[in-house]
């Protein structure tokens, strides 16, 4: 009932993307290629993929979710409508992916990144999350990120604002602080390092913040 359309009959990809968002979960689409699916499963986390059954002319869609394979065996291993566990050569699988363009997603929580993420695809999937308005697990998104990639000066504003918003000023600070480090020339860093600062009744430095900024700026 979360991603069903009745007009539809059936689920877009978008409201399958869309919906873990509204519970704190980071959704990724994957880039198509088998071994990117492999390698998530192989991480722990399941796939869910989109195949087509039917016979050409005609589709028929379906969702499903690869939860392992055997490449000795040449199989996989998918939950699959009501089945639990339907082993599918691999074969088979591509067959029934292919014509969805080998569209695939995973689903993780803010903690944890998938194993095939890459810093410019994974960025736009925190902040989709993001706007799904839960603060709390996009801090968490964002300090998760930056472990893996520290010098992404986005993150770091996202994690900064993410704890302003949860009213942890000084964790706001200190990353504040360790972005204009990496990223002097930031004047956004700045700013909201000024702005911070003020809020915690620190005007004098936050002054002498400002000043740079507008330093940079001319």
């Amino acid at each position: 009932k979360e991603v069903y359309l009745p007009g539809r009959r059936g689920s877009l990809q978008v409201e399958m993307l869309a919906a873990p968002r509204r519970y704190g979960m980071v959704s990724y689409q994957l880039a198509p290629r088998l071994e990117d699916l492999l390698r998530e499963v192989a991480a722990g986390i399941p796939v869910i993929v989109l195949q087509d059954y039917g016979v050409w002319p005609f589709s028929i869609w379906h969702y499903a979710v690869v939860v392992g394979y055997d490449r000795s065996e040449g199989e996989v291993v998918l939950r699959s409508g009501e089945k639990q566990r339907l082993s599918m050569p691999l074969g088979v699988l591509e067959y029934t992916w292919k014509e969805s363009g080998f569209w695939a997603m995973v689903t993780v929580p803010p903690d944890r990144i998938p194993a095939t993420a890459t810093e410019s695809g994974y960025m736009p999937a925190i902040l989709a999350m993001e706007r799904a308005g839960n603060a709390r697990a996009a801090t968490t998104a964002y300090a998760t990120f930056l472990q893996r990639w520290p010098d992404n000066l986005t993150a770091s504003i996202g994690l900064a604002n993410g704890h302003h918003a949860l009213g942890q000023l000084k964790e706001a600070e200190a990353v504040l602080r360790k972005a204009a480090g990496r990223h002097p020339d930031s004047v956004v860093v700045l700013n909201n390092l000024a702005q911070t600062l003020s809020d915690q009744n620190r005007n004098d430095e936050a002054l002498t913040v400002i000043e740079r900024a507008a330093a940079l700026g001319d």
